[in-house]
């Protein structure tokens, strides 16, 4: 299964026998350019400066620190490299240590070039996943608002009118569904505004019975009211000279949206129990999940107050809306819940991803936060998440299969197999003949793996008969001969 992109990966060899390397090179074929180095120590200096996919490490080198130190500066980076070893170990005491070590995969010698181009391939898929992610954070930069994740159009949108609100003093309304984070674009206006210095007060509407909105909103003077034992100031005048952020405005009584169109007309607020008008100087910011449109037309939301409060409109876009952002979420979530809870988890997989790329996200950026920091607490200690660690619900959801299940290297092929020829019967409506075509093997060869795998009577064709001649031309075997890679000498590195 060897790589056939365009561009081959870079495959850093860390071993003495340079014959080996030659050796190597034609049989892994041009999806691979194969650099080898002799020592630990030229081979970190290399992959420090060199653009590096994967790395083959030789366990059986003398110096058995060189290759504990190889491992600990690839694992290490912010950008980790993954790192494949192989040993003629039988004990597998040195495969053991390696993965202790954070390998990405360990192998045996004489090693089986078919294994070895299976794990070369998922270690370059996931090594080109991390180096995408650390791009998008990079290009963000600058021209990104900090606080606000996503590289999509839907939210270019929205840093641009964020970054120009900014600026000026003006009522801002931000809309959008539940968990789109409309808290978070009140804050960045907040921050890159020249009130920034000042206090920046959040209230949400539905945090309080409607009796109490307008003592928090206001406050109130000593003996407002049964219990009123001092003075109290409310949000806007702790927001003086900053600014105050309304969420879910559009669950506010009628009548209280009269006093706050008042407070924002005539920029003064009066406490409960006081008619003695207070200046204010405050930016006022709302969002709402809610139309507010189709509540103007209903009378269930006052049109002046409306006009008032969005005189520039933000909305906020859905997940299910930008679900190229997803990875880059995913990844920054994962990150700051390892350093949270503590734990080793620091890369997601391609199938977890694939999952989380799937599911139609009805909580949003919320809910995705939830799902990472879940997967973090639940995993058992390994650096990569993968599909086993997802909840229920989006397990199903995957559509590429990155991580090795449970059980032995064997059985991790032997499933990837099964689904190879799945996927070709369902492509090809059942018909073997073509589907043998496009996975390069025989008719014969893929009538075996549908018995050993019990797919012969749940992927057979209408209309095909129950046996087939095996007359036609052979194709090449998926994987027959199996062959073993030796090294030109007999002696072991």
């Amino acid at each position: 299964m060897s790589n056939n992109n365009s561009n081959p990966k870079n495959v850093l060899l860390i071993d003495a026998d340079e014959a080996f390397g030659r050796v190597l090179q034609p049989l892994l074929g041009q999806g691979y350019q194969l650099l080898q180095e002799s020592s630990g120590t030229s081979a970190i200096a290399a992959f420090e400066t060199l653009t590096i996919d994967a790395i083959l490490l030789n366990l059986d080198i003398p110096d058995q620190e060189e290759s504990s130190r190889v491992l600990q500066s690839a694992t290490n980076r912010d950008l980790p490299l993954p790192v494949i070893a192989y040993s003629w170990d039988a004990s597998r005491q040195k495969a053991l240590n390696a993965f202790k070590e954070h390998a990405f995969d360990t192998l045996t010698q004489p090693l089986d070039v078919q294994q070895l181009r299976f794990a070369l391939d998922r270690a370059c898929r996931r090594g080109g996943l991390a180096r995408e992610l650390a791009e998008a954070r990079r290009l963000l930069g600058s021209s990104r608002v900090e606080g606000l994740l996503g590289s999509s159009k839907a939210m270019d949108r929205v840093c641009d009118v964020t970054r120009k609100v900014a600026e000026v003093f003006t009522t801002v309304l931000v809309t959008g569904e539940s968990g789109t984070g409309k808290g978070l674009v009140a804050q960045a206006i907040h921050r890159m505004s020249p009130r920034a210095p000042k206090p920046f007060v959040a209230f949400s509407v539905c945090s309080f019975p409607d009796s109490l909105i307008e003592d928090e909103l206001f406050g109130h003077e000593k003996g407002a009211f049964t219990g009123a034992g001092q003075a109290r100031r409310g949000r806007f005048e702790e927001a003086n000279g900053g600014t105050i952020f309304i969420d879910e405005i559009g669950d506010l009584a009628l009548p209280l949206q009269a006093k706050l169109l008042r407070a924002l007309q005539e920029r003064t607020v009066e406490r409960l129990g006081s008619n003695v008008p207070r200046p204010l100087d405050v930016r006022v910011i709302c969002a709402t999940n809610r139309n507010l449109e189709k509540m103007v037309e209903e009378g269930s939301f006052r049109q002046d107050l409306y006009f008032r409060i969005s005189v520039v409109k933000i909305q906020m876009p859905s997940l299910s809306e930008r679900k190229e952002d997803i990875p880059l979420l995913a990844e920054h979530f994962l990150r700051s819940f390892a350093k949270i809870h503590g734990k080793a988890a620091r890369m997601l997989t391609p199938g977890f991803l694939s999952a989380l790329s799937r599911y139609s996200w009805p909580g949003n950026v919320r809910e995705l936060q939830n799902v990472i920091e879940r997967s973090v607490v639940l995993a058992n200690g390994h650096e990569y998440l993968g599909v086993a660690d997802l909840p229920e619900e989006l397990r199903g959801l995957m559509v590429v299969t990155d991580d090795v299940p449970a059980g032995s290297f064997h059985e991790a092929v032997q499933g990837f197999k099964k689904e190879l020829v799945r996927a070709a019967l369902r492509v090809h409506s059942g018909n073997r003949l073509r589907a043998a075509a496009e996975l390069g093997i025989s008719r014969c060869y893929l009538h075996r793996l549908l018995n050993q795998f019990n797919l012969a009577e749940e992927e057979r064709a209408p209309e095909e008969p129950e046996e087939m001649d095996d007359d036609e031309p052979m194709l090449r075997e998926f994987e027959m001969p199996k062959p073993e890679l030796r090294r030109p000498s007999a002696g072991m590195a």
